[in-house]
């Protein structure tokens, strides 16, 4: 049996399309300046929220556009919360000071991200635009000292890649929980940049092999997002279908509808939210019905359907390549990953 058992451990919930700034490597395109009209209502979320609560209490992070945008962000962060289910927040942090971090942390959140995608004003405002450097430091402050744990994510481009390990120095110094750094995915207006910004494969490999040397050197976990290659080079030792055991080996790669989907502020179910294939719309079934029984699911879990060098690769059952850069590649979600540099033996 080839097909990787799948458990729903984290869902990101596109509460908005609405957002207070225009990043140049935003996964929409259509940022709105208000709230969405067209969004999940409080009562649909609630359902949704409590389907999830009887699916084994994945961990879901409110995300968006810019989640403190939507009218009744604290209302379903407390339902969730009352629910039992794990609360986290994806934000920018620029809208966030101390009385809202306390209302944050009131309402249920244990762990947020704030995205910096620069060790420096300068930097990261190239790609958030003027003032938001020290808005989202004084966002992750007040957070973090509101009791939340703050990790910082950081977007890997050709622009920013040298500030790698100051932003590991800065994480250290402002006490993050952990850095996540991720490859740019082209999607939304990430297509438009990533000609330019996009490291090569080679410099890929670079950049993961710094990450692998680095991470657990200290307290502060480094982890590379929308990398999969990374668990290629973690282990030394491939595995192949005549030596697997019964059941595969837990997917470690990519993740996208095998552990976790995207639920965008419409109610459509994505695997994740960098591939725009949508697996069931939450307002026509239930989350529990798309997760057991979407084809494209079903197909994202066959480690055996996927193409080229990806499917001739043996660390395909614990790597998989990134879904959503294939697809933008190549049109199928079963493609090979574009941005890697092994050759499978």
């Amino acid at each position: 049996m080839s097909t990787l058992e799948p458990h729903l451990k984290r869902v990101y919930w596109e509460t908005t399309a609405g957002c207070n700034l225009r990043c140049i490597h935003c996964r929409r395109l259509d940022i709105l300046d208000q709230p969405s009209p067209d969004e999940l209502t409080t009562s649909e979320a609630k359902a949704v929220l409590g389907d999830l609560k009887a699916m084994g209490r994945p961990v879901v992070i409110f995300s968006g556009g810019e989640p403190l945008y939507r009218k009744d962000i604290f209302e379903v962060m407390s339902y969730a919360k009352n629910l039992g289910l794990p609360v986290a927040l994806a934000t920018n942090g620029t809208l966030v000071d101390r009385p809202l971090a306390q209302r944050i942390k009131d309402a249920g959140v244990y762990y947020a991200s704030i995205s910096l995608d620069g060790a420096r004003a300068a930097s990261h405002e190239s790609f958030r635009g003027p003032g938001t450097f020290e808005q989202a430091l004084r966002g992750f402050r007040a957070m973090r000292d509101a009791g939340i744990k703050v990790q910082i994510n950081f977007t890997v481009t050709r622009a920013n890649v040298g500030e790698v390990a100051d932003i590991r120095a800065l994480a250290r110094a402002e006490r993050a929980i952990a850095l996540y750094l991720f490859l740019l995915v082209p999607v939304g207006c990430g297509v438009q940049i990533a000609p330019a910004l996009m490291l090569n494969a080679e410099e890929v490999e670079a950049w993961l092999q710094w990450v692998r040397e680095e991470d657990g050197k200290d307290a502060l976990p480094i982890k590379a997002i929308c990398a999969p290659q990374i668990y290629r080079l973690e282990n030394s030792v491939p595995s192949s279908p005549s030596s697997l055991p019964a059941s595969l080996p837990d997917r470690k790669g990519c993740l996208a509808g095998i552990h976790m989907c995207f639920i965008s502020h419409q109610g459509d179910v994505y695997p994740c939210g960098y591939l725009p294939l949508s697996a069931g719309n939450v307002r026509q079934q239930s989350i529990r019905q798309i997760w057991e029984s979407a084809p494209l699911l079903a197909e994202l879990r066959d480690p055996e359907l996927l193409q080229g060098r990806c499917g001739a690769c043996e660390f395909k059952f614990i790597c998989g390549g990134c879904r959503a850069r294939a697809y933008h590649a190549y049109g199928t979600v079963q493609g090979e990953e574009p941005y890697c540099v092994y050759q499978p033996a």
